[in-house]
């Protein structure tokens, strides 16, 4: 099911016409599922941020596939509402909790899986901490700093760290990162946390997959656009965009595994990225601009006292706004 606010959003999320203009603009995921089956039946898939989204619909279709699914996320419980209806459909699926932000519990869970199934085959990087907050409103929130990079960079990189010499050493192995078009795309305010800590484990990820694929072991690196999810709801001017369900995006991360292209992006991800060192100056002092007149989300002001952070610049109002792109 697509999250929204309210039905009428939801509504226009499948309509055709958006629908056929999120299939142009992409990327464009798994047509046939056999394919999938034919590559996971078996094998040990573990998903992070398997609890809601996206994550749970790649859990839903890989399970489907045949393939023993490691369903990662801190809340264990909805973990276990999932895996239990996997495992009702025919599948089979294990709940583990994991807090990225913890090295204690990726080292944890890590053991864990290794214990139980001797080693995983594909590693799914899906979990992620969104965060659209002026910089003024993180004056005294340093865990800020800390969620952002625990779930987007540190974690993921522990993580990977940890399974990956089983896969070296069996000389096979995939790895999906689901990051965000957003690093392709010009520096944006308010972004600040969420982009550095994306683009820091994509350029990190990307390095170690150059090492890895002399021992067998690929990565796919999935810049996801705009993606109708939990993540993205708060924004409703998002919720009128074309943009990929959680089962959209699931099948593109099953293309990934089947495929195992180097890069996933939306049909603007790389000509952005090829123009934005170009343009960097106009492209900065335009968005500059435009950044005068954009408000924060609810939740960013819900914690300043009386919904207004007396550090703020003068002349910004800030409104309710939304967290975006994944």
């Amino acid at each position: 099911m697509v999250y929204s606010v309210t039905p009428g959003p939801a509504r226009f999320v499948h309509h055709p016409v958006a629908r056929a203009v999120a299939a142009a603009i992409g990327p464009r995921g798994l047509r046939r599922t056999s394919r999938l089956r034919r590559e996971v039946e078996g094998k040990v898939v573990v998903v992070t941020g398997a609890s809601f989204g996206v994550g749970a619909a790649t859990a839903e279709l890989f399970a489907r596939s045949g393939a023993t699914v490691v369903l990662a996320a801190r809340s264990l419980d909805r973990l276990q509402e999932l895996a239990d209806r996997i495992t009702a459909a025919g599948g089979t699926a294990a709940a583990y909790r994991l807090d990225l932000t913890s090295e204690e519990s990726v080292a944890e869970f890590a053991d864990a899986v290794l214990a139980d199934f001797g080693g995983v085959d594909v590693l799914i990087h899906n979990a992620g901490k969104s965060l659209r907050r002026s910089v003024h409103l993180s004056y005294d929130r340093p865990k800020d700093i800390a969620s952002t990079n625990g779930a987007n960079y540190v974690g993921p990189m522990r993580l990977t760290l940890a399974l990956l010499p089983s896969m070296r050493e069996r000389g096979s192995g995939h790895i999906v990162n689901v990051s965000t078009v957003g690093v392709m795309f010009p520096v944006m305010p308010k972004w600040g946390f969420y982009l550095s800590s994306k683009a820091a484990f994509d350029w990190w990820m990307r390095a170690v997959g150059m090492e890895a694929r002399a021992d067998g072991v690929t990565l796919t690196t999935f810049y996801a656009g705009l993606m109708h999810t939990r993540m993205s709801a708060p924004s409703a001017w998002m919720r009128l965009l074309p943009g990929q369900t959680p089962q959209d995006a699931a099948r593109v991360i099953a293309r990934a595994v089947v495929d195992k292209p180097r890069t996933l992006t939306p049909l603007y991800g790389h000509p952005s990225a090829i123009l934005v060192p170009v343009l960097r100056l106009p492209l900065e002092v335009l968005i500059g601009f435009v950044y005068r007149f954009l408000g924060d989300t609810s939740a960013s002001l819900a914690s300043v006292v009386g919904g207004r952070n007396p550090q703020a610049p003068s002349g910004i109002e800030e409104a309710e706004a939304g967290h975006g792109v994944r």
